[in-house]
């Protein structure tokens, strides 16, 4: 028989240098390398002057910020105004460009109306003449009405500082201070007064004898 009883041999041990080798521990955002790096850079001065300028360009940011906000509305409305200003402007210059240059015409107006109330209309051989007159005064007053010129030229009608630069007081049968007759007759563009109307007035009940 086979003896079974066997020497017993003890297990296997560590090695000594493995028994006597220090324990390595993990690294970690508390090891005392990361608190020494951030201990420095927080004694920089360079880093808390960079951090206090930045602060200051974010509150400055914010403050311009906050006015350009409450100033908004108030720039939008001067941005209107002179839209409006400008756009009347416009619409002025558009009216009122023939300004001058009809009132240069008027005097042309005048002579025709004149060349109608002095010329002898009993007289046969002017007849032509006198109806060639009378279509161009009546073609040149339709053209200027179409550019916006309103003719100041009506009788009875109240008297109108306005309007009208009363020449003489007249005995009419028309209410008092009523335009009798036209002298001369006025101009309005766009009802802008160019001339008054040159007229003579009714007068009161109590001037007449």
């Amino acid at each position: 028989m086979k003896n079974d009883n066997k020497k017993q041999h003890p297990p296997i041990d560590k090695t000594v240098e493995e028994k006597n080798a220090p324990a390595i521990e993990p690294l970690t955002k508390d090891s005392p390398k990361d608190n020494v790096a951030e201990n420095n850079a927080a004694d920089d001065p360079r880093i808390a002057t960079l951090e206090a300028k930045l602060a200051a360009l974010e509150t400055e940011l914010a403050e311009a910020l906050k006015r350009e906000k409450e100033s908004e509305p108030r720039h939008q409305a001067d941005i209107a105004n002179m839209l409006r200003r400008t756009q009347n402007d416009i619409e002025k210059a558009h009216k009122f460009a023939l300004d001058k240059f009809t009132t240069a015409l008027l005097p042309t107006l005048d002579n025709l109306e004149k060349a109608l109330e002095t010329a002898d209309h009993a007289n046969p051989a002017l007849a032509a003449m006198i109806k060639g007159v009378e279509l161009t005064l009546k073609s040149f007053q339709d053209t200027i009405k179409k550019f916006g010129i309103e003719i100041i030229a009506d009788t009875n009608v109240p008297l109108d500082p306005n309007l009208h630069q009363a020449m003489a007081l007249a005995d009419s049968e028309y209410q008092p201070n009523h335009v009798v007759t036209v002298m001369q007759k006025g101009y309005k563009l766009n009802g802008r007064l160019l001339r008054p109307a040159m007229v003579t007035v009714s007068k009161d009940s109590k001037e007449k004898t």
